[in-house]
């Protein structure tokens, strides 16, 4: 298991310079030409000679690849250049939005994870229960709404017609964070409880009933959590994609609505930092997964032996 992880951290490094390579590319070729978006934004009027300035300036004018090998350089410095917009540093601009886009994803990720696990497993241990019918109706009605519709459903209930929660007040997380963990939520009780029912029939877990009733649950909780284990590592992603939707429903400072923004006025050197910014969270939440499997079960072999 050691070689494995050594091996997948050794891997992150020449994948992280693919991803940069392709996020750098993507939109070094889009339409929208960068100099005059940088125009636009500093009210100058884009005239040829103000739009070679500005390709001067933010080196436009050199190869691709001197481009790319000048930025990389200044991004392993931390400098991702500065924004269009704010003219201020993009990763001073970054860091100050992304704890409250931490906070509402890693708090909805701990509800996702905290209720999907036992309603999964209560749901299949009592399966065609009445238990049972209502947690796949509620899942399935998860699975098809959008968080946009789940937000103003939300706050229709609990604060026009209850008055319980102010949707737009900054203390109170309760609707975000349900919001946005809703539907990742009815996926995984769905993934848990097919997973539970799989591995119910298996003939290692039989036996263990038989011979050890007491850690039989403990059993088949082990085994059922490898496939919930990698969507909990995309939903993790999700969520942090869906918490731009959220954000701007909610009127939340976070990175998502900063990023929104962003891409609305072309904001290149901002849409730059934060593709790759996700980019190495899910390189890592993979690489985090294939922890977990090989802990959860040893016996899985991932290197081949000579």
């Amino acid at each position: 298991m050691a070689r494995y992880i050594l091996a997948r951290i050794l891997w992150l490094l020449p994948l992280s310079v693919i991803v940069s390579i392709i996020v750098f590319a993507l939109l070094r070729f889009s339409p929208v030409d960068a100099a005059l978006a940088y125009l636009v934004q500093s009210q100058i009027p884009p005239t040829e000679m103000a739009l070679q300035s500005a390709r001067e300036e933010l080196g436009l004018d050199k190869p691709f690849f001197t481009q790319y090998f000048l930025w990389l350089k200044n991004a392993l410095h931390f400098d991702f250049g500065v924004s269009f917009v704010t003219k201020r540093p993009v990763l001073d601009d970054l860091l100050y939005y992304l704890p409250t886009t931490l906070y509402l994803t890693f708090t909805s990720m701990l509800l996702v994870v905290g209720v999907s696990i036992p309603l999964g497993m209560l749901s299949a241990i009592y399966k065609n229960s009445v238990f049972d019918r209502c947690v796949r109706f509620l899942c399935f009605i998860g699975v098809c709404a959008p968080s946009f519709w789940v937000g103003f459903l939300l706050i229709y209930i609990f604060s026009v017609k209850l008055g319980w929660f102010n949707p737009y007040e900054q203390s109170s997380y309760f609707l975000p964070v349900l919001t946005l963990s809703f539907m990742s939520l009815c996926i995984n009780i769905r993934i848990m409880r097919s997973s539970v029912l799989e591995h119910k029939l298996s003939s290692s877990l039989f036996y263990t009933k038989l011979r050890h009733k007491e850690s039989y649950k403990w059993h088949l909780l082990k085994n059922s959590l490898l496939p919930v284990l990698t969507s909990f590592g995309m939903h993790f992603g999700e969520l942090l994609g869906g918490a731009v939707v959220v954000e701007m429903l909610f009127s939340l400072p976070g990175i998502g609505r900063y990023t929104l923004s962003a891409i609305t006025n072309h904001d290149y050197p901002v849409m730059q930092c934060f593709m790759l910014l996700m980019c190495g969270i899910f390189v890592l939440l993979s690489l985090l997964v294939d922890i977990c499997y090989c802990m959860l079960n040893p016996k899985i072999t991932y290197i081949k032996e000579g």
